[in-house]
């Protein structure tokens, strides 16, 4: 693994930044071996909060820049009909930041087409990754096609369908993990069914972000760089039904906005 997906939100990046001092000191690789990517929390946007908000990612993360940024949510917190403080001026910081070189790249995450389009219009510098909800339940192919024309690479979180967080979002539908035709694609290939939805990611032309404790499956889930799914079987996970957000967007709606549904909210 050399892509680490942080988050202020997450509330780890000190252990992190422990963590990538101890490997740096030994040799196991060095900074430029580590992709660094982080998240701006919904309490630090504005001009004012970006800079001290990075400022203090890095020195938790202990070091001098990251290779990413991205905006976690497109919500502040506020009430009322618009985003305050706007996302033109927090992108406007954040790209502030490229030209200190605090910060080498910059994005959106659980951002809609529309939402990128608005910062398009404006942006000196361009979104250079989306990251957002994507596998075999919820494909997003008009998304990733966007994407592709625009220029913007997307990552996919939640690649096995979001199986920890089906309590938080008090689900009832379909779990991915227990497809059926997921189930016979794995046996049939000899894989686990979670090495064959991270395959069907890197195939469908996203980065992957997958997420374990368990140190077994942290090795597995690498374990998805030499084989591919074969056609037939790729088209047929291509083709589940089943297709709606495992992670929701509930908790940023508000009777008085500036999301009044999840339908406001994704631009739907």
């Amino acid at each position: 693994y050399r892509h680490i997906d942080c988050a202020e939100y997450y509330a780890n990046e000190h252990e992190i930044g422990q963590a990538l001092q101890i490997v740096f000191a030994e040799g196991v690789v060095k900074r430029e071996d580590v992709f660094l990517t982080s998240k701006l929390w919904n309490n630090h946007h504005g001009r004012e909060s970006v800079k001290p908000a990075v400022q203090k990612i890095l020195r938790d993360l202990k070091v001098n820049h990251l290779d990413l940024l991205l905006i976690h949510w497109p919500v502040t917190g506020n009430v009322g009909p618009t985003v305050q403080p706007s996302i033109r001026e927090t992108w406007q910081a954040m790209e502030d930041l490229v030209s200190e070189g605090l910060v080498h790249s910059i994005g959106v995450s659980n951002f809609s087409t529309k939402k990128v389009d608005d910062i398009l219009a404006y942006a000196k510098v361009k979104p250079a990754v989306l990251q957002v909800e994507v596998h075999p339940y919820w494909r997003q192919d008009s998304l990733l096609t966007y994407c592709q024309e625009k220029g913007i690479h997307v990552t996919a979180y939640s690649p096995l369908g979001s199986p920890d967080s089906s309590t938080m979002f008090q689900r009832k539908g379909p779990k991915l993990m227990d497809d059926p035709v997921l189930a016979s694609v794995a046996s049939k290939l000899n894989k686990s069914p979670a090495q064959c939805l991270i395959r069907w990611g890197i195939q469908h032309g996203t980065s992957i972000l997958p997420k374990s404790v368990n140190e077994g499956r942290i090795k597995s889930n690498l374990d998805v760089i030499d084989w591919e799914l074969p056609r037939e079987d790729y088209e047929s996970l291509c083709g589940l039904v089943t297709q709606e957000r495992m992670v929701s967007a509930k908790f940023w709606i508000h009777p008085s906005g500036p999301y009044k549904t999840q339908k406001d909210f994704w631009d739907e």
